[in-house]
């Protein structure tokens, strides 16, 4: 699905409604209440444009539930057309730097509350689920997103640190930590590096030794940043800073700021658009995931601590 086919492949709410369902029941439609293969359909017309005009009615007599192909997703109770919806995800998944909610608002015609609301749904679903091991090369590094600062005395009174780990030829992944001491490192490393890696590259910061951890027994390179050494054979970090690089950029030109509430969520969000660059189902992909997570309220959304990983101290 390319960004130039989504206004025709969803000019009417039931073109978008066909669609979702395919997606959501691709062995046929099943009741989302009881798993009820049994289902009937109740067309309607309406004048009311948040109705959805295509309804089902669950055929089991302990359920009777009815429901449409948006119940219970991230699209359910939404006020906003399918068809900005799709061109919402066809944006943002095409924009290599990220889509920021000003950039939605002037695109779809809305206001930016709802634009920025749209927007975190659509990352609700680029969050990759937990258990994804990252082997062969792996490469380690930090970065550092926020505020001005020189030098690295007290840069974390400003500054936000970013954990990099990316497999050589594979996914990458980007983690918001608290600190970069030691310990936090290693945690998160544990976290998505497998015990079956064939060799982890850092460069030489002291936080980064594995000799008493779980890696013990993967060789560990180091590439000596502290003496401007940055390749040294296939010794470098030069992939994940490239990652880094990209991320910068995106964060200057096209959000100017995050926030250290939703930062994962954007760190999430930049890490399934470079994972899946060359997917060309990327599209179908996404209303997939959309279609299979529940609502998301913005009340939540908004909470203090909702979606923050830790409690800045």
């Amino acid at each position: 699905m390319k960004l130039i086919d989504v206004p025709k492949a969803f000019a009417t709410d039931e073109m978008c409604l066909a669609y979702l369902e395919a997606k959501r029941w691709p062995h046929g439609v099943r009741c989302p209440v009881c798993g009820a293969k049994e289902v009937s359909t109740i067309n309607r017309k309406s004048k009311s444009k948040n109705v959805r005009a295509q309804l089902y009615q669950c055929l089991e007599k302990t359920c009777k539930s009815q429901f449409s192909a948006t119940s219970g997703t991230i699209f359910h109770d939404s006020h906003l057309g399918l068809g900005k919806w799709f061109m919402a995800i066809a944006l943002m998944i095409d924009a290599k730097k990220g889509m920021s909610a000003l950039q939605l608002q002037r695109h779809l015609g809305i206001n930016y509350r709802t634009a920025w609301y749209l927007a975190h749904r659509i990352r609700e679903a680029m969050n990759e689920p937990d258990g994804l091991k990252l082997t062969g090369t792996v490469e380690i590094d930090e970065t550092y997103l926020g505020g001005k600062h020189r030098g690295h005395k007290g840069k974390l009174k400003s500054k936000d640190v970013v954990l990099g780990i990316r497999q050589r030829g594979g996914p990458l992944k980007l983690v918001q930590i608290v600190d970069n001491k030691a310990g936090t490192l290693y945690d998160a490393v544990a976290k998505h590096v497998g015990t079956d890696a064939k060799h982890i590259v850092t460069d030489d910061a002291g936080a980064y030794n594995f000799r008493l951890t779980q890696f013990r027994n993967i060789p560990h390179s180091k590439i000596r940043h502290s003496r401007k050494e940055y390749v040294k054979g296939e010794v470098h970090t030069n992939t994940v800073e490239s990652a880094f690089s990209l991320l910068k950029r995106a964060v200057i030109g096209t959000y100017h700021q995050l926030s250290i509430k939703h930062l994962q969520r954007y760190l999430n969000e930049f890490s399934y658009r470079f994972n899946r660059r060359e997917a060309l189902d990327m599209f179908e992909q996404t209303v997939s995931r959309m279609a299979g997570i529940g609502a998301m309220p913005y009340s939540k959304l908004v909470e203090q601590n909702a979606f923050t990983p830790f409690v800045r101290p």
